[in-house]
């Protein structure tokens, strides 16, 4: 299962192809507009957000509600393209007023782009350098979402830290206890009432500087079944296909599975696992690992926790280079938020959806949905046989 997205941020809409997605898989867009206001959400984001009402619409790959073995292909219109129609013409001249951006900002795209591309406007670069994309990444992982929960898998994510304010720290087995009722009721999609509450003033206090703020969230997933990736090639380990989904997302600087970096703080006794059997499930006594063993799911609940930097976007801007006249100047200011870590969380549920689908289809087919769950019931009464 692939996506591909285009659309620029201020063009007339975003657009996401979703291709090999079995036949027979039940889709609600009820369910994707759900994912897409997740998105738009939290505490400390922009004006962007009091424009666009994101809702996503289906023009191919579904009847009558459930998919049809063809490609997906969805739409997310950005209400913001009235504004920018002249600005962001696909033929047609320029307009004599056109504005060119030629103060790329530090820590976003604008610069490297344009001497990639060889253009002296870095709008041509920070349009689809822009979040705004990962709308039609929501809407595109809505698919995948649909298909893990047919299947019995669960996926949802937290906010751990904004800036220097974190949550008290938690083991693994508490970072797959939390209700999401509690989460998404939170205005920073954090459990903790305490930290959501100081994450509020450090943005306050971030926006009236005229700075912005990065932080650290958590994905979990669970009800996977073990041995889904493998442990033969590099490439293919399913932690290889999560990492890289997960820096696939604009600002992720970087990802932890399960203990993550305090694992190479303990010694392996504090650190590894013990297997026991219980009835005939093999099961782990802790999660350090974070549900992911040599490549592949242990059972466990998959935790994974990413870091974003802060936006790059400043109200008071770094210094930069002027690309007309070579001269220091201030960064473009863009209309920008101050923290988007809860979105950024939604955004990377997504990816890890679709990397966990992928794992699904490689292991038990992809042709239709009654064959697949016929091979993971197999697949399970086989597993407890080997506990016997």
């Amino acid at each position: 299962m692939e996506y591909i997205t285009a659309g620029e941020s201020h063009g007339p809409n975003l657009t996401a192809i979703v291709t090999g997605v079995p036949a027979g898989l039940p889709v609600s867009v009820d369910h994707i507009n759900t994912d897409l206001a997740r998105r738009q959400a939290g505490y400390g984001r922009g004006g962007r957000m009091a424009i666009e009402k994101d809702t996503v619409t289906v023009t191919s790959g579904i009847r009558f509600g459930r998919t049809i073995g063809s490609p997906i292909a969805l739409t997310v219109a950005n209400r913001d393209w009235e504004n920018w129609t002249g600005r962001m013409a696909a033929f047609g001249s320029a307009p004599g007023d056109l504005v060119r951006e030629v103060t790329p900002r530090p820590g976003h795209a604008d610069l490297v782009g344009a001497l990639r591309t060889n253009t002296d406007d870095c709008r041509n670069i920070l349009e689809r350098a822009s979040a705004r994309e990962t709308a039609a990444r929501v809407a595109a992982a809505g698919i995948a979402r649909e298909f893990l929960a047919e299947l019995g898998v669960d996926v949802m994510s937290y906010v751990v830290s904004v800036g220097d304010v974190a949550m008290a720290p938690e083991t693994m087995a508490d970072a797959a206890e939390h209700k999401p009722l509690d989460i998404e009721l939170s205005e920073m999609r954090c459990p903790d009432k305490k930290a959501t509450a100081a994450m509020k003033r450090a943005i306050d206090k971030a926006k009236d500087a005229g700075e912005s703020l990065g932080g650290t969230f958590r994905i979990v997933a669970t009800g996977l079944v073990p041995g889904l990736g493998t442990y033969a090639t590099g490439v293919d380990r399913l932690t290889s296909h999560i990492g890289a989904a997960l820096f696939s997302i604009p600002a992720i600087k970087g990802v932890e599975f399960g203990l993550g970096f305090e694992a190479a703080r303990r010694p392996g006794s504090q650190v590894h696992d013990p297997i026991r059997l219980e009835g005939c499930d093999f099961i782990r006594t802790s999660n350090n690992a974070g549900g992911l063993e040599g490549g592949m799911t242990s059972g466990m609940p998959l935790i994974v926790t990413a870091a974003m930097k802060p936006i790059p976007t400043l109200m008071q801007p770094l210094e930069t280079v002027n690309l007309d006249t070579l001269d220091v100047e201030e960064a473009s200011k863009e209309r920008s938020d101050v923290c988007a870590v809860p979105a950024a969380a939604v955004v990377a549920e997504g990816e890890v959806a679709f990397a966990l689908a992928n794992a699904y289809l490689e292991a038990f087919g992809c042709t239709c949905m009654a064959d697949i769950k016929a091979s993971i019931k197999a697949y399970k009464q086989r597993l407890r046989t080997m506990g016997r």
